[in-house]
């Protein structure tokens, strides 16, 4: 296992201070905040321990209100309401220095059989194998500022292999879409639960950015300001995560200085494993008055 995929496991192990009380920490990495799917991974974390270990976390609904502080803890506090024949509800509020910085409710349910279809993966994709990861793909993109550059240099615990790369190459107006390959750099422990937790982590990247395309801009031009306001995710069906995960991506609008996007995650043998959407601030900074 790699140094960062242990770093990304321990984060995700929170710390139970009360009933319904939980803490968590975030790796101490020159970075401006709290990386948005590390908040949602460890609000979902909050909720399982309050749940009995027969029901799993089908939907998951998070907005976000304030940038995270990497340099102090984040306390979850989990409001369990409803405990069903077969659903169960909690709601639970990240809060910093006093005050909430993220809020999510989350639904699970008992396993149950019943009707079964799915939209197939794209066949038209090539193998992540064929493919550059993103920090390969970053060093021969000019128009990358240093910082984030050295922020892609470092140990991760995940692997991006983008198919579509004139969006890190150029700033050309391209379709809001984009297919990503996905991958842990580390096993991952025969945990249901936790592995829906990092699928929510994972699930929070490059989606955002999808929005960008159609503008001929990225997340990190210095023109635009750029934050995610609300997350939702669906999981569809279990399945084991020690391979690459196909993450298709589209962006439907983007309009009133946000962008919408949406996600489907697909592992190699072609099955889908859950669904995303958010939508972000996409605000063009105005320049300073004389």
């Amino acid at each position: 296992m790699t140094t960062a995929m242990d770093q990304l496991l321990g984060i995700l192990d929170l710390e139970k201070l009360e009933h319904n009380l939980y803490r968590g920490r975030s790796p101490q990495v020159n970075w401006q905040r709290v990386f948005g799917g590390q908040t949602i991974a460890q609000a979902l974390v909050a909720a399982q321990r309050t749940v009995t270990a027969d029901r799993h976390v089908h939907s998951l609904h998070g907005y976000f209100m304030r940038p995270g502080d990497i340099r102090v803890p984040i306390v979850y506090e989990v409001d369990r309401i409803r405990d069903g024949g077969s659903f169960t509800t909690r709601r639970v509020v990240a809060i910093q220095h006093g005050a909430a910085i993220f809020s999510l409710e989350a639904s699970f349910q008992v396993d149950e059989k019943g009707l079964e279809h799915q939209f197939p993966m794209p066949l038209d994709v090539p193998p992540p194998e064929e493919l550059q990861n993103q920090r390969e793909l970053l060093e021969r993109a000019s128009h990358v500022p240093e910082a984030i550059r050295r922020f892609w240099a470092r140990e991760r615990p995940l692997e991006l292999k983008p198919v579509n790369t004139r969006h890190y190459e150029s700033r050309d107006k391209l379709p809001p879409r984009q297919n990503v390959w996905i991958r842990l750099t580390g096993p991952v422990p025969e945990d249901r639960s936790l592995q829906s937790v990092l699928l929510a982590y994972l699930s929070d990247m490059t989606l955002l950015d999808t929005s960008t395309f159609a503008h001929g801009r990225g997340l990190f031009d210095p023109d635009i300001q750029a934050a995610s306001l609300d997350h939702a995710m669906w999981f569809h069906r279990q399945h084991a995560l020690d391979d690459w995960l196909l993450y298709t991506q589209d962006s439907p609008s983007t309009s009133g200085s946000r962008g919408f996007s949406r996600g489907a995650l697909f592992a190699r043998d072609g099955t889908l494993i859950a669904s995303v959407a958010q939508e972000g601030l996409i605000r063009l900074r105005r320049p300073p008055t004389e």
